[in-house]
């Protein structure tokens, strides 16, 4: 897709040092956390009685499909009504997001990226926001760090291509110290668990 091929993606950080990072840091922290992992898993087979972990197929770099992995939070699958007391507890400390760490050791997911969203969305991006698709997606971002479900649509998208336009070991750097600030201060603001307008609506009303 000729839009891809115009993005940032030459440089040395991004084509070699980003990837390796990814990669070194993700099995890193895999091994580290076996332990929480596997009591998370366990506790939440227990509590669901179903698969622990929720896959579901979201878009990445280049518009490709790839199978997102991440704790189960919800009784019904996509139904926000159904989130359980656990369910929100592991959404407010981000621990439901642990298992991108697959995504990314597969090359699929960075750490920093715009947030891979659903298949659902791809008819509905105007052609400057399929620029966010010019990167891999992120377990966290810069629309993550700048307010993430609490902002409309609109401001996220351009969030997330000033990300793909600005890309560097600094920016990153900087996203994933808000990140832990964040999670270390459990920023309710950032991390509400809150119903949001969907984008077909957004994109509808443009």
């Amino acid at each position: 897709m000729p839009i891809f091929s115009r993005m940032p993606g030459s440089n040395f950080y991004v084509s070699a040092a980003k990837p390796i990072f990814d990669w070194v840091f993700a099995l890193f922290l895999l091994v580290l956390l076996v332990p929480i992992l596997l009591i998370i898993g366990v506790v939440l087979a227990v509590h669901f009685r179903k698969s622990p972990v929720f896959i579901q197929q979201r878009v990445g770099k280049d518009e490709r499909i790839f199978n997102l992995f991440k704790f189960r939070t919800m009784k019904i699958d996509e139904d926000e009504d159904t989130t359980s007391a656990m369910g929100k507890f592991l959404r407010s400390t981000s621990l439901d997001e642990l298992p991108q760490l697959i995504n990314v050791l597969k090359g699929a997911m960075s750490f920093v990226g715009p947030r891979p969203l659903l298949l659902e969305y791809l008819p509905h991006y105007s052609i400057e926001e399929k620029k966010r698709h010019a990167v891999k997606p992120g377990i966290t971002g810069w629309a993550q760090v700048n307010g993430r479900n609490t902002i409309d649509w609109g401001l996220r998208m351009k969030m997330d291509v000033f990300y793909v336009n600005q890309i560097s070991f600094y920016l990153d750097m900087r996203i994933l110290f808000l990140t832990c600030f964040q999670l270390l201060k459990r920023d309710k603001t950032t991390y509400l668990d809150q119903k949001t307008v969907k984008f077909s609506e957004y994109a509808s009303k443009r």
